[in-house]
């Protein structure tokens, strides 16, 4: 399914008998698909998972394994933090941008610590150490990180600071594949019927537009399975379909590199067919990782006409996020010599132009004469103060750029590393609860993870953490209400 129309169900009337009955029919094997099924299956309800791939993973797999946990957990507490459901509360709606899920917000909120005590109760191992620092993930095995815009303006003006990233224990990046290990061990102990290899192609309705089933592809027959209770669908966002990324959110397409393993769009295309209403379909996270070492987040970012256009401090999505909706195909870093040092080679950042004046940097760049060179004298001006009365940056990352020789280092669209996924999808209750654009239930069907627009979806308020956070919540609570029908 490659394309970005919607797939309408299979009348009911059209299935002669079914191959395969349960309660709860689960789509997609990641986090968000595995914690649907442990919690509809140990509501005692007969569960079948399909996965399209041969084993469990998808996008969760592919992640640092970090949940975005708040409200005074353990970890917090023991390294000094005070964190309230509050603080986490309000960050979670500045984080959300202007259509903020409010009710998710605070739902998510007040159950944090009980959800982080559920994780652990599924073997989900975590050291309790504390990390500072800015960072991308944790090069060893500590669970605390700041993860967010925590501590950057607006959010610190609004919501106390603290670090809520919580990281599985793992040597180094990668954590998010013993995540989904730790879980598809839990699912299979519960006797979760697990089929892969097994692709889903519609979903089955009857004449009142309710979803009884669906139609799943393996060993390449067409088999028709009976969900009694309903269908979670867990397939993820839409990265990986070009058709969909032109028709919703183009600017995506500015982007280099999707993070994704199956996410071409499939469980949106079907809800929106059987009447769900999909939204923020142009919000998408990107990032590239200029912040290592971190020295570099005391430069400053301007775009292609010399400008500045963000607080540096902020987290290096929203940067990266904001960076996209500059003129051109291109913005710079610039540095002195104070802090200079190279980026990481997978962020693939070259250095544009070189001078012993910021005049000399600007030339070389083709900007216009007392462009660049005026931005950084007016940031030089206020940082030689401890201030930034432009955008905000906090005293810390502060340093006037002033130790030549100087550097304008160049992140491309198109050739730097900006990875990126969608936010997007089908309009949930909290409850998981598929709605139709009116706002009413469409029964049977429900959704998380990137296939549903959930508590991350605005590009410039993600945060580290915020998806694990989310697909693995709810679609706790996708498959408990499934279970309950």
């Amino acid at each position: 399914m490659s394309t970005s129309v919607a797939v309408r169900p299979l009348p009911v009337a059209d299935v002669a008998s079914w191959d395969i009955e349960t309660d709860v029919a689960v789509v997609g094997f990641g986090a968000s698909g595995a914690c649907a099924a442990i919690e509809a299956a140990e509501a005692g309800a007969s569960v079948t998972l399909f996965e399209a791939g041969s084993g469990s993973g998808g996008a969760s797999a592919l992640s640092g394994g970090e949940i975005y946990i708040g409200g005074g957990t353990d970890v917090q507490r023991a390294a000094g933090f005070e964190d309230t459901v509050e603080a986490l509360e309000t960050y979670l709606k500045m984080a959300g941008g202007p259509g903020a899920d409010e009710a998710k917000c605070k739902l998510y909120a007040s159950e944090s610590l009980n959800h982080y005590d559920w994780l652990k109760s599924q073997g989900v191992p975590y050291k309790g150490t504390y990390l500072p620092g800015k960072i991308m993930e944790p090069d060893g095995d500590d669970t605390l990180i700041w993860s967010g815009s925590e501590e950057a303006w607006p959010f610190r003006d609004h919501a106390k600071p603290a670090p809520r990233g919580h990281v599985i224990q793992f040597m180094g990046w990668g954590g998010g594949r013993k995540l989904v290990d730790v879980l598809e061990a839990r699912v299979r102990a519960l006797g979760v019927d697990v089929r892969t290899d097994a692709k889903v192609t519609r979903l089955i309705a009857d004449a009142d537009h309710r979803i009884v089933g669906l139609v799943v592809r393996i060993n390449n027959e067409a088999l028709y399975v009976k969900a009694r209770k309903g269908v979670v669908l867990c397939t993820g966002g839409f990265c990986m379909n070009q058709a969909m990324l032109e028709r919703y959110a183009p600017q995506a397409l500015k982007c280099s590199d999707p993070i994704g393993e199956n996410d071409n769009g499939s469980g949106i295309l079907m809800g929106m067919g059987a009447g769900g209403d999909a939204i923020h379909m142009d919000q998408f996270f990107s990032t590239c990782p200029w912040i290592i070492p971190e020295s570099l987040v005391k430069g400053i970012f301007v775009n292609s006409v010399g400008n500045r256009f963000i607080n540096e401090d902020c987290y290096h999505g929203r940067v990266s996020r904001t960076m996209l909706d500059q003129p051109g195909d291109k913005v710079y870093l610039l540095v002195d010599n104070e802090i200079f040092a190279r980026p990481i080679d997978l962020a693939r950042i070259e250095i544009a132009a070189v001078g012993e004046t910021w005049e000399e940097v600007e030339a070389e760049l083709g900007m216009a004469s007392g462009t660049l060179a005026k931005t950084v004298e007016t940031f030089n001006h206020y940082a030689a103060k401890g201030e930034d009365p432009v955008f905000h940056k906090h005293p810390s990352w502060l340093k006037p750029l002033t130790e030549g020789p100087f550097a304008a280092l160049e992140l491309n669209f198109k050739d730097s590393y900006f990875s990126f996924f969608t936010l997007g999808g089908l309009n949930t209750l909290p409850t998981g609860e598929v709605l139709d654009p009116g706002g009413v239930v469409v029964p049977g069907l429900f959704a998380a993870g990137r296939a549903a627009c959930g508590l991350p979806r605005w590009g410039a308020g993600y945060s580290s953490g915020m998806s694990l956070a989310d697909c693995t919540f709810f679609g706790r609570m996708a498959g408990r209400q499934a279970a309950s029908q």
